[in-house]
């Protein structure tokens, strides 16, 4: 493997100062919106839909993202890609479905909808069941994944590159709140994909073109539906399991929905969650066949690699000329920031507007500001702090660690889904549930490190896969929403006001701070929507084995 030329550093040093110089002119542009907190945590609330779509595309890619899409497809084809597809259709909710109710509502975080839609403890539960969860997985795995990109294709030491990626990002997000965050992520996205197509299309002409690939790959590596048996990716996990995480991730979760609402308005909140599942189907291609071509090379024996993880950083260094890498590499810290930034300022916002203000409710808007660029500071500090745990922990328990959100996201997704379809379930039923689930999806979690030594009932408990799993939690914790909301009066109208399908044209306390939405776009976002699904359509029938 070679490692970065003259070039190549001269690209890398140019992406970070157009990243930096981008950051700035958002910053200054808006310096008057960002003494507010509508301002610094939600960008004033007049993101357009190019922008929302291009950055709920670039804050989900993080380079740990995309060298396992790689390495998956090195190893077993192009099953991975489901999640990624998939992602697509649950946007297309997120924004047919859930924007409406969340614009109306005027929240600006997710914990804030469930205490309108149910009660204070509910807001209490996914504020600091977020926070916890994004500083132990989202925030560790991105740091990781900054320091073996720059040791791998930089030649820099693990912790010298983990501490360029979380400083560099710290500064702009403290400084820029969302606004910046937006608009560097618009700059990342057109860096990632660039980088992206350029390793593929070198890759797949050094292999000899797509039908050598297929050939030397054979067709397995082309069939998207695997069996109910099959260990990662079984068709009834990815029919009935993948949603539910999807529906929590894409619709729920803080990290993304914040982009949303940013909004101008309800219609640039649809079409954003319309680009962003058309640009949700470019992961399959850009990332997943790239480790199929990296397969194909290694069968060749014009690439070698021990590991399938190692394909994506291996095809980097030995094919791409001068130049090239550089465009790549800069691909890859794209995906690092975009990511990190993302969750800096989504967990900013959720401890000083869920926590803080709860707190202190007397608290000015230049306050909540200074508190949620202290709270970016601190959690800086926080990754630089978990750097040492992330090698100490060994691989296996690190693995169990990030499993933890996809065995607590299931009671979130049914009160959240559950809740916006059916005015009845109230705040009794919601708190149960969310408790019935974190205690299911925790007793799963232990059970699965000591899988070695369960038997019976036990160890099937323990080794189910996790979408049948996902499955089966979100059908428990409905079961229990709707039983325990049967024994407890129903919510009021007053209450559920403009926050249900059943209540939707009930007018809410609060004025909506958005305008009406726009016959002319919808229909247009209609038909955009439409063909995203025959999009997928093809793809699901072209790879189908």
């Amino acid at each position: 493997m070679q490692l970065l030329g003259t070039l190549d550093w001269v690209l890398v040093g140019a992406y970070f100062a157009l990243v930096f110089g981008v950051a700035l002119g958002a910053a200054r542009r808006e310096k008057s919106t960002l003494e507010t907190s509508a301002g610094y945590f939600l960008a004033g609330r007049h993101a357009g839909w190019f922008v929302i779509g291009a950055s709920l595309f670039a804050s989900n890619i993080g380079a740990e993202h995309i060298v396992g899409l790689a390495g998956s497809g090195a190893a077993g084809g192009v099953a991975v890609g489901q999640f990624e597809i998939l992602a697509s259709l649950i946007l297309l909710m997120l924004g047919w479905v859930f924007v409406p109710f969340y614009l109306k509502s005027g929240v600006f975080t997710m914990p804030e909808f469930l205490e309108r839609r149910y009660s204070e403890g509910a807001r209490w539960y996914l504020a600091l069941i977020s926070i916890i969860g994004y500083v132990i997985t989202k925030i560790s795995v991105t740091i990781a994944a900054g320091g073996i990109v720059f040791e791998a294709l930089m030649g820099i030491n693990f912790w010298t590159g983990a501490l360029i990626v979380i400083i560099a990002t710290g500064i702009y997000t403290i400084f820029g709140g969302l606004q910046a965050v937006l608009y560097t992520d618009l700059l990342q996205m057109f860096v990632l994909v660039g980088g992206a197509v350029t390793v593929t299309f070198i890759g797949l002409h050094e292999l000899g073109g797509w039908q050598v690939m297929y050939d030397t790959a054979g067709s397995g590596f082309f069939n998207l539906w695997k069996p109910s048996s099959h260990p990662d990716y079984p068709w009834t996990g990815i029919v009935f399991g993948a949603p539910i995480l999807g529906v929590w991730y894409w619709c729920t979760d803080q990290f993304i929905v914040q982009r949303v609402l940013s909004a101008k308005n309800e219609d640039h909140a649809r079409r954003g969650t319309v680009f962003g599942g058309l640009l949700k189907q470019l992961p399959l291609f850009i990332f997943v066949i790239t480790g199929i071509v990296a397969f194909g090379l290694l069968q060749q024996g014009k690439l070698n690699y021990d590991e399938p993880d190692q394909a994506l950083p291996t095809l980097i260094g030995v094919l791409l000329p001068a130049g090239f890498r550089g465009l790549v590499v800069a691909g890859l810290l794209a995906a690092l920031m975009s990511s990190l930034s993302s969750v800096f300022n989504s967990c900013s916002t959720l401890f000083t507007l869920d926590i803080y203000k709860k707190l202190h409710p007397e608290a000015s808007e230049k306050l909540l500001v200074r508190v949620g660029q202290l709270a970016t500071v601190i959690l800086v500090g926080l990754g630089l702090a978990w750097i040492p745990l992330i090698r100490v922990i060994s691989g296996q328990l690190f693995v169990y660690i990030q499993s933890v959100q996809a065995y607590i996201s299931p009671p979130i997704a049914a009160v959240f889904l559950i809740g916006i379809l059916w005015r009845r379930v109230n705040a009794r039923g919601a708190i149960v549930s969310l408790i019935a689930g974190f205690v299911v999806g925790m007793g799963r979690l232990a059970a699965e490190l000591s899988k070695d030594s369960l038997s019976g009932w036990l160890f099937w408990f323990a080794d189910v896969n996790f979408l049948h799993f996902a499955s089966f939690l979100f059908v428990l914790c409905t079961v229990v929403l709707i039983g325990v909301s049967l024994t407890a009066p129903p919510p009021s109208t007053q209450q559920l006001a403009g926050l249900t399908f059943a209540t939707a044209s009930e007018r809410m306390a609060e004025a909506d701070p958005h305008p009406p939405s726009d016959p002319a776009w919808k229909r247009k976002d209609l038909w955009a929507s439409i063909v995203l699904i025959l999009i997928v359509a093809v793809i699901w029938i072209y790879f189908s084995g």
